[in-house]
């Protein structure tokens, strides 16, 4: 984790956040000055930002707005005070409306990033402040300490060269918190392709088939909000194991970079989860991230002690071996 303090100063009306990267300075400074860059990192796992508006100059706006997995939107703008690259920069950060209008009872406050090197890496502070200690209190109680420490933590994936940064790691699983779980696999072929074998009913039954010895019986895809999906398996042959599925409902769906669906095993009342795909493509490999919410930490560990991960890389090999080498990528 990038961020290695955040401390409230409640005399100084600031938030300050201290966080270092494995990165030169000027690495760090293109993340903030390139808005495509930004919003891979720009809203904590779950809230992806959109920048609709960013005019890099002094006295120029940038305008965002980040999108929950259940439909939630919370847009922001910042005002461009003072930009010295590759040192840093000051704005003034508000909670607006889709139209760029400030929003009433959310404060405004001006924050100033500062980027110098550190040892081999670069170490970046940015600091808050507010004009009173209720608008304090009102952002931190509104999350922004742990957002912000999750948040900064996808920005080391955005620093490297994504092959770099994942290549040959296999599928990774990262407990973010109690009831949050980033599983990460890098694959190589387009985003296009890997999210037409996520939604197409023949190429998933190709390989997200988990451990050999599985087939697919029934593949019912979502493919707008409302839609239901449903999917089962079963063995073959000799191999032990009963028959399951999963079935659930799109909450959002923006191909060929987002799904975000619920899951429940069939023939029970739940436990439910919430499941966000999401897709990124770099120089012809595409990083697939799955952020899986959890009713609570129980469920949770429950459902990653079955092995999980396992059939997930073995159906991740599949998808690169049978389908996107097969297509000729």
């Amino acid at each position: 984790m990038p961020v290695t303090d955040v401390t409230t100063d409640a005399e100084n009306l600031t938030m300050t956040v201290v966080a270092d990267f494995a990165a030169p300075i000027e690495r760090v400074w293109s993340a903030y000055a390139d808005p495509r860059q930004l919003e891979r990192f720009w809203g904590p796992p779950g809230w992806p930002a959109t920048f609709t508006a960013f005019d890099h100059t002094v006295g120029g706006m940038a305008q965002y707005t980040m999108a929950g997995p259940r439909g939630e939107r919370s847009s922001g703008s910042w005002e461009f005070l003072e930009i010295d690259e590759p040192r840093g920069f000051a704005v003034i950060d508000r909670f607006v409306d889709d139209e760029g209008r400030p929003l009433e009872g959310f404060p405004s406050l001006r924050m100033t990033f500062s980027f110098e090197e550190a040892g081999d890496g670069t170490r970046m502070v940015t600091t808050s402040h507010f004009d009173s200690i209720e608008a304090l209190e009102q952002v931190v109680e509104m999350g922004a300490i742990e957002g912000t420490r999750m948040a900064m933590a996808q920005l080391d994936a955005v620093l490297q060269d994504l092959r770099a940064y994942a290549q040959g790691k296999g599928t990774r699983v990262e407990e973010l918190d109690d009831t949050h779980v980033r599983i990460t696999r890098l694959v190589e072929g387009p985003r296009e392709l890997v999210w037409r074998a996520h939604h197409d009913p023949d190429l998933l039954r190709q390989w997200m088939l988990g451990p050999d010895g599985w087939e697919m019986t029934e593949c019912v895809v979502a493919l707008a909000p409302g839609d239901r999906h449903s999917t089962s398996w079963a063995p073959v042959g000799e191999t032990e194991g009963e028959a399951f599925g999963f079935e659930g409902e799109a909450l959002l769906i923006e191909a060929p970079r987002r799904a975000v669906t619920t899951e429940r095993m069939k023939g029970t009342e739940g436990p439910e989860t919430l499941n966000d795909l999401n897709l990124y493509e770099e120089d012809g490999a595409t990083l697939i991230t799955l952020l899986i919410e959890y009713p609570d930490k129980e469920t949770r560990d429950m459902i990653l002690a079955t092995g999980m991960a396992d059939g997930m890389e073995a159906s991740y090999a599949r998808l690169e071996r049978d389908v996107l080498v097969a297509s000729g990528r």
